[in-house]
Formats: C-alpha cells, structure tokens, sequence
C-alpha cells in the first residue's frame, strides 16, 4: 500500500503557479530594493492570495537582507526565497544602499506583459529594459515570484523560514544546468522559454520544502515538524488520506499508538492545533478545491469532505474563509482564470 505524503497534498492544493519578472545583470557595486510581496504582488501576480519570492543566482554571488536577520551570503548556483513575502535587498555587498530605478519604468514593463525584464545594475545606477551581455555581467540573478493560496488552510507557508536558503551543494546536481539553461532560454527569448522557467521555479521550490522538512532537527515544532514525528505524522497521514471518515481521538489514538490524552497533548505542542480542529482545517481545504475544481454543488462536496449535511459544511466553510460555499466559488473564477 502506498504511504500517503500530507505534503505533497498541502503543495497540490494551494494551487502554486509562478512567474518569472527579472532578469538582473550586475557588475561592480549594486543593491536592489524588493518590495514585500503585498507592496507587488498584486502587481505582478494579480489575484494571488500570497506571493513568494526568489532569486536563483546563475552566475556570480552576492547578499540577500531582511530586517531583522543577519544578511545572507549567496554564491553561483544558490537559491534564496523568502516565503512571508519579506521585503528585501539584494546586493553585490552588506550595507550598500539600494540603487535608485525607474520605477513607472517597472511597472509598465509590468503591465505591458513582456517579461522577464531584464535589468542592468552597474555603476550606481539601474537600467530598466536593458542587459548586459554575460560575458560583462558578474553577477546575473534571475528574479519572480510563486504564488499559493492561504485560504482555507495552507500550514506550510508558516512553517518556512523567513529566507530559504538552498546552496548550490544541496539542491542537487540537477539543479544549476537547468537554471543555466532556463536563464540562457530567457536571453534568447524563444517561445516557451517563459512557460519552462516558471516550471523550474516550481519545481525548485517543491524540492527546497522538501530538504528543508529533511534537515529540521528532531525536537522541531510547528507543521513540518508535526510531519516529522512518528505518532502525530502518522495521524496527520490518516486524515489526510480518508478526510471523510468519521474520525475521534479513540480512533486516532488506537491507529497511532498513543492514549486519547498523550495524542491530544503532543498533537498541540508540535502541531499549534488540536486534532480534531486540524481535521476540520484539512476538510475545508479539500472542500476549497472540490469547489474551485468541480462542479459538483455544495451539498455533494459536503458528504465528501466528511459532513452529513450541507448546512454544517456551509457553516464551517464560512468561518474558515469568511465566505460560504457557492459565494467563495464564484469569487474563485476569474482569479484562477488569470493565474
């Protein structure tokens, strides 16, 4: 029998889809402002409820600083993201101030939907629409965005780091020849080049969450960590894989080993919610998607996810999202049309 997997689950349902926005070719001294993704996101990525960052620096090295964190050196092959949508600065050093750009320059090259753009970093100033060659390039970094829904229930976005850092040595070999390879696609502008770097960008970012999970210690909290431990990830599997049963803590306590009170307990402390609340958060997320994906009606989707009647998924659909059912489907539409 195959093991269920809560993260792949949490990662298909919150609908990731990304775009590719910058492409910065640096030399000599240079700092960039990002804004924080509720500053752009509904710029570039119009729609999305969350918007992640990155940057994949193809060639060359440099820093990347948020408030509040020491700066974060990055070398030729690393990944960074910023999962909270952080504004930042990334630059050739710490400390230098950001370069000034053109930024209605920015945005109607936003607009326009030509993308990525490239971006020239050199000598104190910023060139909007202009690239070097790379061979005079030092430092070239290719910039955009991941977006996901939060709503009704994405763990995993708090469970990241603030800056997700993937060195070139962890990400795998595979990694730096289809950066180059995306970026050199990028400059030579060739249909589809676009459309494969935002499957990169995806891809990576999968597989980032994924080492990321591997490496936390034993005593983490929070989701991943919940995941990690034996009991409280093997319950988080069951509900994941039968949403609908009519589960209890005897049954879920009996299934993993553990007394009614201890699972309650570690479940808690490792995972920030009760069981039986999480139950009700993943029901509603599986309940999100039915609706957004199908066209079953409401009462159909509420025996799916686990509840007897239509008023009391409707109920609980409408704490979790503010909306109920039918309301939320249809505000859902053009948002996943443009995505």
């Amino acid at each position: 029998m195959t093991t269920h997997d809560p993260l792949s689950d949490v990662l298909r349902s919150v609908r990731l889809r990304s775009s590719v926005f910058f492409l910065m070719s640096c030399r000599d001294e240079w700092a960039a402002l990002a804004p924080g993704a509720q500053t752009i996101g509904p710029a570039v990525m119009p729609g999305s409820e969350h918007v992640i960052e990155y940057h994949m620096f193809v060639k060359g090295g440099g820093w990347v600083a948020i408030e509040g964190e020491p700066p974060l050196r990055l070398n030729e092959g690393d990944i960074v993201m910023l999962p909270h949508g952080d504004a930042h600065v990334v630059s050739s050093a710490p400390g230098i101030a950001p370069i000034k750009k053109d930024d209605e320059a920015v945005m109607d090259r936003i607009c326009s939907g030509l993308k990525p753009i490239p971006m020239t970093y050199r000598g104190g100033a910023c060139q909007v629409g202009v690239g070097l060659p790379r061979d005079d390039a030092e430092t070239v970094v290719v910039c955009g965005f991941i977006a996901c829904d939060l709503k009704p229930f994405n763990p995993l976005v708090d469970a990241l780091p603030r800056m997700l850092h993937l060195p070139a040595q962890e990400v795998g070999a595979w990694v730096a020849p289809m950066l180059e390879h995306a970026a050199a696609e990028t400059e030579s502008t060739r249909a589809g080049s676009s459309a494969l770097l935002q499957r990169v960008s995806e891809t990576v970012f999968v597989d980032g969450a994924r080492r990321y999970l591997d490496r936390l210690p034993a005593e983490a909290t929070g989701w991943l960590g919940a995941l990690r431990d034996r009991q409280v990830g093997r319950a988080i599997t069951l509900m994941h894989e039968s949403p609908a049963d009519p589960w209890t803590m005897e049954d879920l306590g009996r299934r993993v080993g553990l007394s009614r009170s201890a699972l309650h307990e570690r479940f808690v402390i490792l995972a920030g919610v009760p069981p039986m609340q999480y139950l009700t958060n993943w029901r509603m997320q599986c309940g999100a998607r039915l609706l957004r994906e199908g066209h079953a009606n409401v009462a159909s989707i509420a025996l799916d996810v686990g509840y007897d009647s239509e008023a009391a998924f409707s109920r609980a659909f409408k704490r979790a999202t503010g909306m109920p059912p039918a309301t939320w489907r249809k505000a859902q539409k053009p948002n996943f049309a443009t995505a």
